[in-house]
């Protein structure tokens, strides 16, 4: 098991062509030495902790892994649930219980064949060795589509787990007021809020409400892709896709609408335009946003010691940017952005690990290393 797994970001995989990860790099507050942890990896979506150091991590194509002190195994995880691993679907998030060490639950995102289409999904099974076991699904999302699945799986201080799904790239022309990330009657463009075994919290705000899908905490998002819940505040924040143009960050809270696709600060594929304004009562505005965008992905806020200058930034992965946005937050704002590990590939997740280090992973592995880690050298 992993015990040296200290100090370090780890990046999985490059998205185009083979060249040499960097060994070292600069940055605002600190200087960085990178060193390969492992490959293998085959479109990594996700990744998480285990307690004794060692990484889950799933593949878009259907495959939980484990790396264990630095080395891919072999050996996929068995009692994944089957996968529509077609697009922008397959096996996604990962994510622990906060109890794990006594109850072995591992929970994943996935996109879940339904006839001949698909919609997100989340299941959980105990972790016994090298298989999930007693695997069920607790949530299974009111949509359809082939893209946009969201995913992000993230369980606050209480316990309760957040799942975000997309808005499943239905059309945002048109009647924009009545798209279905407008319509509480589904899941499309929602933040959800459950137990830890599906069930439904009774303080959620539309719990009651005829015509609502109960399980829904926030509504009116494109496409979450990164989630991250900052026990210290109680604050749950998102970051989502917009169309060209238009990524945003976002303080979410419950029962809020976030306006997609009626208001926003992107264009549609082509240039032409797609919102009917940015502002409009009743909808709320973003924290941050990106023009143009760089493809927002996995998300964390670092609360480790390791880097004492970066502590409370929020971290934030690029797939079209192929970059990290550091984001210097004071309170609720963004106060500056710095610009991290640009061109090493579409960077998927981040994470920090339990040595209080950052860990990002990319997702597909042309020619590169799978799993770098980014050693602070000397602060500035």
């Amino acid at each position: 098991m992993s015990r040296y797994l200290s100090a370090f970001i780890l990046v999985a995989g490059m998205a185009f062509g083979a060249h040499a990860q960097p060994t070292n790099l600069s940055t605002d507050l600190v200087d960085i030495d990178v060193t390969t942890v492992t490959d293998g990896l085959e479109a990594l979506w996700g990744f998480t902790f285990l307690p004794d150091g060692d990484i889950l991590a799933t593949e878009r194509g259907g495959r939980l892994r484990l790396i264990s002190d630095g080395m891919l195994v072999k050996e996929a995880i068995s009692g994944v649930p089957d996968v529509f691993a077609q697009g922008q679907g397959g096996l996604l998030d990962v994510a622990l219980h906060p109890d794990f060490e006594s109850n072995q639950w591992v929970y994943l995102s996935y996109a879940k064949p339904v006839d001949d289409n698909s919609t997100t999904a989340v299941a959980r099974g105990r972790l016994q060795g090298m298989a999930l076991v007693d695997v069920e699904d607790i949530f299974v999302a009111n949509t359809r589509g082939r893209g946009h699945y969201g995913s992000r799986l993230v369980f606050d201080r209480e316990g309760y787990l957040f799942v975000t799904v997309g808005d499943r790239q239905a059309n945002p022309n048109g009647d924009q007021a009545n798209h279905p990330a407008q319509d509480r009657s589904n899941h499309h463009g929602t933040v959800n809020r459950i137990m830890d075994d599906g069930g439904i919290p009774s303080d959620n705000p539309f719990v009651g409400q005829d015509g609502i899908e109960p399980s829904i905490w926030s509504y009116g998002h494109r496409n979450p892709q990164g989630m991250v819940y900052d026990a210290a505040s109680d604050r749950l924040w998102i970051n989502e896709h917009g169309p060209q143009g238009g990524d945003e960050l976002n303080l979410v809270k419950p029962g809020l609408n976030y306006g997609w696709p009626v208001i926003g600060y992107g264009v549609n594929y082509g240039g032409e335009p797609l919102h009917e304004k940015t502002h409009q009562d009743g909808m709320e505005q973003p924290v941050h946003y990106w023009v143009p965008s760089i493809a927002t992905s996995g998300m964390v806020m670092y609360t480790g010691s390791l880097i004492d200058a970066w502590t409370g930034n929020l971290f934030v992965g690029g797939l079209g940017g192929q970059q990290v946005a550091r984001l210097q937050m004071n309170d609720a704002s963004v106060v500056s952005e710095e610009t991290l590990y640009e061109g090493q590939g579409r960077i998927r997740d981040i994470r920090q690990g339990p040595d209080g280090a950052l860990y990002i992973g990319l997702d597909s592995n042309v020619g590169q290393a799978d799993i770098v880690r980014l050693a602070p050298t000397t602060s500035r």
